[in-house]
């Protein structure tokens, strides 16, 4: 089972991405969805997912301070910064997370997504 994390705190955003994946992937999966980065961060070594779609632009807690939060114990994930966000700045930044597999821009669209799961 595969199972993939969206942090995002725009609902329609989070309601897109998830329609996407889960029309677009073939494999077993399960779909974990958060609005708050800090209720993520709390839950996500239970978890132990094999995709992260992060958003950067949050109240409380952005992407950036999750990734500096963020220690995988267990497993390491694949993340996807998914952000509406097109500063060449931001897209640099990504590059200096090891973490980081690819900065998206939203919305996600279905050849991210074969790229991605395939």
């Amino acid at each position: 089972m595969v199972r993939i994390v969206l942090i995002d705190d725009d609902p329609i955003s989070t309601f897109v991405t998830e329609k996407l994946i889960s029309k677009n992937i073939r494999i077993p999966h399960e779909i974990y969805k958060y609005d708050n980065a800090i209720h993520a961060l709390k839950e996500i070594d239970s978890i132990q997912p094999n995709y992260l779609f992060l958003d950067l632009n949050m109240p409380e807690m952005t992407g950036w301070d999750f990734l500096e939060e963020f220690d995988p114990h267990k497993s390491t994930p694949e993340v996807y910064i998914l952000s509406s966000s097109v500063d060449e700045r931001d897209i640099d930044k990504a590059r200096n997370y090891s973490l980081v597999k690819k900065y998206l821009s939203k919305p996600l669209i279905k050849k991210y997504i074969k790229t991605i799961f395939n």
